[in-house]
């Protein structure tokens, strides 16, 4: 399986949702294009998350250091981005991609995130906060990526549970729910593997897996 975690804006918990994933599913993880490398990065949050050994942590492509968009970041650093060396890397086992941003995220001042996604044609799991403002952020998000005929396997909600929220993204999205990450009491391994179990994603992503030929 190899899957792609985007976002419906900054800061909605990609990185965490996408560890989630990768212990879940005892996946590699890759973030091709990182802006930003206080603390080391999202690869290093996520491997002193999960205490993962080097081979599940796929180096980036790109490492900018400043925390902004990545084309202002490549721009900053002097360091060109060109898509073509985004190429997916082989992989033995199953493969989680996080993107940079959100999808209309620009890579360069010609490419935007979803042109890269279009290319890399690999099934997404769409974060978005569970709370207020969610609806209109990700019903967007969820139209962007449909005119481009992108494969959405569903929606994780990250958040305080929400009343409504959750049903109304799937009538007026089209897709389902898959999971909602709460916030946790502490934020580590063993408490993120609790949350799975609960909400059996292990079962939910080996129907996904049966469902979709593209996995």
């Amino acid at each position: 399986m190899r899957l792609v975690v985007c976002g419906t804006d900054t800061d909605v918990g990609k990185t965490i949702v996408s560890a989630w994933l990768v212990q879940g599913l005892k996946a590699t993880y890759w973030k091709p294009v990182q802006s930003g490398l206080e603390g080391g990065g999202d690869r290093e949050r996520v491997r002193l998350l999960l205490n993962l050994p080097s081979e599940r942590l796929l180096p980036e492509v790109y490492a900018f250091t400043q925390p902004v968009s990545p084309h202002w970041a490549a721009e900053l650093d002097q360091q060109p981005l060109d898509p073509e060396r985004l190429k997916l890397p082989e992989s033995t086992s199953h493969l989680v991609v996080e993107t940079a941003g959100g999808v209309m995220v620009p890579l360069t001042r010609s490419w935007l995130q979803i042109d890269q996604l279009t290319r890399w044609d690999l099934p997404i799991v769409l974060v978005a906060r569970s709370g207020l403002g969610t609806l209109n952020h990700t019903l967007l998000t969820l139209e962007a990526l449909r005119l481009r005929n992108l494969k959405v396997l569903g929606l994780i909600l990250n958040g305080p549970p929400h009343a409504d929220n959750p049903a109304t993204l799937e009538q007026l999205g089209g897709v389902p729910v898959l999971a909602q990450l709460p916030p946790l009491q502490e934020l580590n391994a063993q408490q993120l593997a609790k949350a799975w179990q609960l909400q059996e994603l292990s079962s939910t992503f080996q129907r996904l897996m049966s469902q979709t030929t593209s996995l």
